[in-house]
């Protein structure tokens, strides 16, 4: 199972990479999880309304697929972790998880400071680490996508030290994800609907 796999929309619409045979991971041993993957990215519009209006806390785009993911039971997960040497407990604080369902764990990073893919990575390593999720999955955009924010006249709000696959790929491919099985999609201008 590879990411030839997927859906011929799937793989037209979005730059998809996988690390550590993620895909044959959901595939086989998370075959509803991976379903409700599909589903949601099948749907997905990037439209105009969502770009054309700041986010706040989190902008529209994420709020969709959020809100889409659920509807399918996926919820924001925090993770209680700590590691015991002897008697000695260390606390081992780790970030929420955007969206998590039976032990996989999606990050929807669509224009936020590039650090936070940083984050996202170190949290995804340190619960696989603890076995506490299984794969890793990173829904953010593709770098093609300044050409229509730069059209609508929001290029400034989506600027180079923000979210996006060029500067997601060089900290996966250097290690940042350490073991953790990787899915990472980037979201494609042929998404792109002008509905208003």
């Amino acid at each position: 199972m590879t990411t030839a796999d997927f859906s011929d929309f799937i793989r037209d619409n979005y730059e998809i990479h996988e690390w550590r045979h993620a895909c044959a991971i959901l595939q086989q041993d998370f075959p509803a999880e991976y379903s409700d993957l599909c589903d949601v990215l099948t749907r997905f519009r990037l439209l105009k309304s969502h770009i054309a209006v700041g986010g706040g806390r989190k902008s529209r785009v994420a709020g969709w697929i959020d809100s889409q993911l659920a509807e399918k039971g996926w919820v924001e997960k925090a993770f209680e972790t700590s590691i015991t040497v002897d008697q000695t407990v260390m606390n081992s604080p780790t970030h929420a998880v955007d969206c998590f369902k039976n032990r996989i764990a999606i990050e929807i990073e669509w224009n936020n400071k590039d650090p936070f893919f940083d984050r996202d990575l170190n949290n995804f390593r340190l619960l696989f680490d603890l076995r506490a999720i299984s794969a890793g999955v990173i829904i953010t955009r593709c770098d093609e996508l300044q050409e229509i924010f730069d059209s609508l006249g929001r290029g400034k709000s989506y600027g180079s030290s923000t979210t996006h696959i060029s500067k997601l790929l060089p900290r996966i491919q250097g290690g940042g994800g350490a073991g953790c099985p990787l899915l990472v999609f980037g979201i494609k201008g042929s998404l792109y609907v002008e509905d208003i």
